[in-house]
């Protein structure tokens, strides 16, 4: 159902998104449900609400759509070779894990559905894989490359300038949620420790 790219109308299409002109791109994704699917997917708040839906269709048109496997790891944790990429969930369940410090069995972070945009901060840092990311369901998901992306920057500079900044916001949001849970465990420990002090006096 998925072809390499949304819709049925790629007449003369070259394969990937990024190497199409523009308006063979857009023909691609013309009337094509799964195309609108994703753009809805992008923009909702598990993604990148800050877009307006046209901005998220164009999007969409650079992106290739995929179906991966139950249980296939599609991202490794400290991958550094495989990152230049983010993946928008359509359909189906994705299990993050880590390898905690100590531990060799994996610990689930989350579950992620659709509508969530997974391996964004590789996208923009090319830096290494920071969880494992596995198909819980078989999914049907929507791949940016960073190729595609810098097309889009060359084609499209606004656009481009509106998704970098939405993808900045979320990264900036998970980082706030993060420093969060850090001041809270923090302050877990340190109440432990009273405790602990308070039962056992040096």
């Amino acid at each position: 159902m998925l072809d390499n790219l949304f819709g049925k109308n790629r007449k003369g299409a070259s394969g990937l998104p990024e190497q199409m002109r523009p308006k063979e791109r857009m023909r691609a994704v013309e009337g094509s449900s799964m195309a609108e699917l994703a753009a809805k997917l992008l923009i909702a708040p598990t993604a990148l609400m800050q877009l307006a839906p046209e901005d998220a269709l164009t999007v969409v048109s650079y992106m290739i759509p995929r179906r991966i496997a139950t249980g296939t790891t599609f991202i490794k944790e400290g991958d550094k070779t495989d990152t230049g990429y983010m993946v928008l969930l359509l359909e189906g369940e994705v299990t993050v894990e880590n390898i905690i410090v100590s531990r060799h069995e994996p610990v689930t972070v989350t579950v992620l559905g659709p509508g969530s945009l997974i391996g964004e901060m590789g996208l923009v840092d090319g830096k290494p894989r920071l969880a494992s990311c596995t198909a819980s369901t078989a999914i049907s998901c929507a791949i940016l490359s960073r190729a595609a992306l810098e097309k889009l920057g060359e084609e499209d500079p606004k656009t481009a300038a509106k998704l970098m900044f939405a993808v900045s916001l979320r990264i900036a949001e998970r980082l706030r949620e993060t420093s969060e849970k850090l001041k809270n465990y923090s302050q877990l420990v340190q109440a432990m420790q009273q405790e602990i002090d308070h039962l056992m006096p040096t």
